[in-house]
């Protein structure tokens, strides 16, 4: 086998490799897709914590340096406005209602027609 050959082999394989790799997943049931949104929740909460940490550490070295150039005779020029720190606290998750499926929904809503009378 030749150099040209066996990169010719190497390439089906790979390629039968990425074809049987891209098969079609099954959907994910209803309970894996609360997992998931409770975990993206978790997530987004963890980075509003680290967003409110972040920003208590700067304002905390924002105070010391102010604190500092004052005492040693510097001229201090007032600081930018920024928005206040806001604390995220506990995490808390209310998993979303339910979905109703459209077919029962349809029926719920809309009521049923009146029989004609028979003659």
């Amino acid at each position: 086998m030749n150099a040209n050959s066996r990169k010719l082999l190497a390439a089906a394989a790979s390629l039968l490799l990425v074809a049987s790799a891209a098969a079609k997943l099954p959907a994910p049931s209803d309970e894996a897709k609360a997992k998931a949104a409770e975990a993206a929740a978790k997530t987004a909460h963890g980075n509003k914590v680290a967003n409110y940490q972040l920003c208590m550490s700067m304002e905390k070295v924002a105070a010391g340096y102010t604190a500092s150039a004052k005492q040693a005779g510097k001229e201090v020029k007032p600081a930018t406005a920024t928005p206040a720190c806001e604390n995220p606290g506990p995490f808390v998750y209310t998993p979303p209602a339910p979905a109703v499926p459209a077919a029962s929904a349809a029926a719920a809503v809309a009521p049923a027609a009146p029989a004609a009378p028979l003659k």
